[in-house]
């Protein structure tokens, strides 16, 4: 039997535990035909580096689900992988590139594909490293990457069977280009952000030389690309204008303006200049009146050949350039300081452009339906409930989805081109001939898939799909999502509507969404703040047991949480507290061993004494909650209330109480045991290395087949007694407790040193006889010297005694046996004289007009709240002097 340390050394506990979960295969599931499973698939961590704190918070609470399914006996998968993360690690890679001098197109695609592939798989070994560190009891032998052989397959064949419904086409639309990373963006990439601008209004002359009018817009560089002006048929200032030619200055190029319903009167003049190349709205206008499309700039953001003598310039400079010459030759009417939104890359933070571009798109509303439709009817249950009226809101109003990236890094989109005769060929296997000419001369479409797509095919892509394999026929639909409420549109709302396209069921039945962590002061972490939590450096600092209770006690779905010091002090404090409290019954249980049937006892009837009645009580009252909490994914609340039983009920007041009884006839030792093992238990999903390594310290020192199950990870998880449930004995200990919280409060407030008995008297006429036969432990627990009588005998009020009324009767204790009165009398007489002064010399300036009337207000209640101060304080020591006689 090996002796356990008198401190918790979490790093030697963690390494060794781990290990012995992997050698014993618990992690992996056997799939049951008889059993309903419960199945979590992880939300994939991007290979762009390290977990942050955010993923240790994911890691934490899908552990915790799926360690209590596996204790429940569910087939528990949790199927773990990564994400390849197309533009953010392209982002990442590039960066590393530049470091060196270089680019990715000099050193040209392949090369650059394989700097990405050293770098993910150098990520993943990482990621993977961290679970482990964070206790993530996963399925490794199941582990998926995205552009793995399987995932890349279900991309494939989800592409071309959408393309083949018509719900993927190629076509020119307006989209979001970032000229950093060069590529197209969908909209949910997009970041708005407020900027302080201007309003220009730029004069365009009439064609026919008879005046001008006046156009508004924050972008004066596209006035290069604009193909007309607009303005609302219903606006009766400019009806008379509609079908003139005005012409644009410095590039001497006459358009029409025309009418269109889209055109705010509100806005600016009325008149709007209609840009189809870089605007949405004035895409949509081109389209329904024909006008030329005109595109002004480059893939880089620098002015193209179409902008005539401002060609060649960074859009920036053009607008500079063009405000100049519009002011140089009187054409800009004015300048308003003008505050809007601008959209930003999420990834680079570059000012993006609407651009017209070829690109490829899901027709996204009759995907959104079924999912809707899901939601609604509540075969997928979304947590917090507030959020399903979000997800609703945005499916009910979404837009075709772009697909295409114009990047190097992920999923190449599965269409050929024949260069001899045009053919488009969608396939799932790499043609080598051309179906339409015989031709051999076919070129892949350059451009890669959002990550998105293959990201919202991850609950079946990696069980399986598009094969029928063992895993998708069992573990799917599986059984929660859980992820932050940041990624609800990018990635879960797609995975409903992939799911349900590709396999005609729900990718899961709920969907758990956790909030965002925010430093101490709630603001968000960031680098740059300086406020970043690393889980590693937290985990070697406190434990990753308490790194994980300082992430999800007390928290509750979709709220955000503060975390700091304090918070991963209090989970090692914890963390301490149950480690010292298994110590003492593990000690004690080698000098006063007990029977297999000993131990079973507290579990099946009654026991004898109060104290052990109470606490098998209230274990099996909490455990009755927790078990309503867990269903209702109230973790944090779980959690908090198995902090507080196991810190105050148990540690605090039965072991205490438990002392007095060692070695004597009616030991608390099965009752100690018992709690002690069954409460390992209802903690381990939440603590999973302390609590592993105590029970099987316990294991050891209980007689052979006592505890059955080979490891706690898989011993099975407590259910509650309710036969147990014990009111007199709670009604006891509750009097009992509040009585020497009473008693230890008056010793706090007169300052009475720790080792020093104090005399106390409990006047009482509800349960005198319990409280009598159990005053050994008030007298051991408060340190005092203890008297119980009836309230009867209570004899006039002493003036120099403490009083205390609590619920069940009243505590008196002498103030003699305390303190030192007449010294005490001493010391306050001299207080209330500095009071004295005080207040007269406040009340004196404020009786001041001088000073109240020049001094500023905040002074003057200042020195008003002081003097109230004091004479509040100066009351209190008068009752004290009083009390001292």
């Amino acid at each position: 039997m090996i002796d356990i340390p008198k401190a918790y050394e979490s790093g030697q506990v963690e390494q060794k535990r781990y290990k012995f979960w992997m050698d014993g295969g618990y992690f992996k599931p056997a799939i049951n035909r008889k059993k309903k499973p419960f199945t979590i698939i992880m939300p994939p961590p991007n290979v762009t580096g390290e977990l942050h704190v955010g993923h240790a918070l994911t890691a934490s609470l899908e552990d915790i689900m799926i360690r209590w399914h596996r204790m429940l006996g569910d087939p528990s998968l949790w199927l773990p992988g990564v994400d390849h993360a197309g533009i953010a690690t392209q982002v990442v890679v590039e960066k590393e590139l530049s470091k060196e001098g270089l680019d990715r197109h000099v050193i040209g695609r392949d090369k650059f594909l394989e700097r990405v592939w050293a770098w993910a798989n150098k990520s993943r070994s990482t990621i993977t490293h961290q679970h482990e560190r964070l206790g993530a009891s996963c399925d490794w032998s199941r582990e998926k990457f995205t552009l793995d052989e399987g995932p890349v397959k279900a991309v494939k064949t989800a592409f071309v069977r959408l393309y083949n419904k018509g719900l993927i086409y190629r076509g020119e639309r307006i989209i979001n280009w970032c000229p950093r990373c060069r590529t197209a963006l969908s909209d949910l990439e997009v970041q708005n952000r407020d900027i302080t601008s201007n309003m220009w209004h730029m004069k365009y002359p009439y064609q026919d030389g008879s005046g001008y009018i006046t156009v508004a817009t924050t972008r004066p560089e596209t006035y290069l690309g604009d193909s007309a002006v607009a303005v609302n048929p219903e606006d009766g200032r400019y009806s008379k204008l509609i079908g003139q030619n005005v012409v644009l200055p410095f590039i001497n190029r006459a358009i029409p303006i025309i009418a269109d319903e889209a055109i705010d009167k509100e806005f600016g003049t009325g008149m709007v200049k209609v840009t189809p190349a870089h605007d949405p709205v004035d895409f949509e206008i081109s389209e329904r009146h024909g006008l030329p499309v005109i595109h002004i700039l480059n893939p880089d953001a620098t002015t193209n050949e179409n902008a005539g003598p401002y060609a060649g310039l960074d859009r920036f400079e053009a607008r500079k350039r063009v405000v100049e010459d519009f002011e140089k030759a009187g054409l800009m009417e004015k300048i308003e300081p003008y505050s809007h939104a601008v959209p930003h890359c999420f990834r680079c933070a570059t000012v993006l452009e609407p651009e017209v571009s070829l690109q490829w798109f899901v027709k996204i509303a009759p995907l959104a339906a079924p999912a809707i439709k899901a939601v609604k009817d509540g075969r997928i249950r979304i947590i917090p409930e507030r959020f399903a009226k979000i997800y609703l809101n945005w499916m009910e109003n979404i837009r075709d989805w772009c697909i295409s990236r114009q990047l190097w890094w992920g999923h190449r989109i599965p269409v050929w081109y024949c260069q001899q005769c045009s053919e488009m060929i969608v396939a799932i296997d790499t043609p080598t001939k051309c179906p339409k000419c015989g031709g051999s001369d076919l070129v892949q479409d350059p451009d890669v898939l959002d990550t998105w797509f293959s990201s919202g095919l991850w609950p079946h892509s990696t069980l399986g799909w598009p094969d029928k394999t063992e895993d998708l026929k069992y573990f799917y639909p599986t059984s929660v999502m859980e992820t932050g409420y940041d990624i609800l549109f990018f990635w879960v709302a797609r995975m409903i509507m992939m799911g349900i396209e590709d396999t005609g069921d729900i990718p899961f039945h709920t969907v758990f969404l956790h909030g965002l962590i925010r430093d101490e002061k709630g603001e968000k972490m960031s680098k740059m703040k300086g406020n970043v939590l690393n889980p590693l450096t937290a985990i070697d600092q406190y434990g990753c047991d308490a790194l994980r209770f300082a992430l999800t006690t007390g928290t509750s779905p979709g709220n955000d949480i503060n975390m700091g010091q304090h918070r991963l002090e209090a989970g090692r404090n914890f963390a301490n507290k149950i480690w010292n409290a298994g110590r003492y019954v593990l000690k004690s249980l080698e000098s006063e061993p007990i029977t297999k049937q000993q131990f079973a006892e507290p579990g099946k009837k009654k026991m004898k004494e109060v104290e052990d009645r109470w606490i098998i009580s209230r274990l099996n009252r909490l455990i009755k909650e927790v078990d309503n909490l867990m269903r209702d994914f109230q973790f944090g609340e779980a959690e908090r209330e198995m902090h507080d039983f196991l810190w105050g009920e148990f540690c605090d007041w039965y072991i205490e109480i438990s002392k007095q009884r060692l070695g004597k006839a009616g030991s608390p030792m099965p009752a100690l045991a018992y709690v002690l093992e069954t409460s390992l238990r209802l903690l381990h999903p939440f603590m999973p290395f302390i609590t592993e390594e105590l029970w099987q310290n316990l294991k050891e020192r209980l007689p052979e087949g006592t505890l059955s199950s080979p490891a706690l990870i898989i011993a099975p998880y407590p259910t509650a007694n309710e036969k147990l449930f014990d009111t007199e004995p709670e009604r006891i200990m509750e009097a009992i407790m509040e009585y020497v919280r009473s008693i230890r409060n008056i010793r706090a407030e007169y300052k009475v040193d720790i080792g020093k008995s104090i005399e106390a008297t409990i006047y009482t006429d509800s349960m005198l006889s319990e409280i009598i036969a159990r005053s050994s432990i008030i007298e051991r627990l408060a340190k005092a010297s203890l008297t119980v009588l009836p309230k009867n005998k209570r004899p006039a009020a002493s003036t120099a005694a403490v009083v205390t009324v609590v619920k069940n009767g009243d505590v008196v204790i002498p103030l003699a046996g305390m303190v030192d009165i007449d010294a005490e009398k001493s010391r306050l007489s001299k207080e209330m004289e500095i009071m004295e002064r005080e207040i007269a010399r406040l009340t004196q300036r404020l009786a001041d007009a001088a000073f109240t009337s020049k001094a500023p207000a905040a002074v003057v209640e200042k020195e008003k709240n002081r003097l109230q101060e004091y004479e509040n304080k100066l009351s209190r020591l008068g009752n004290e002097l009083r009390l001292l006689g």
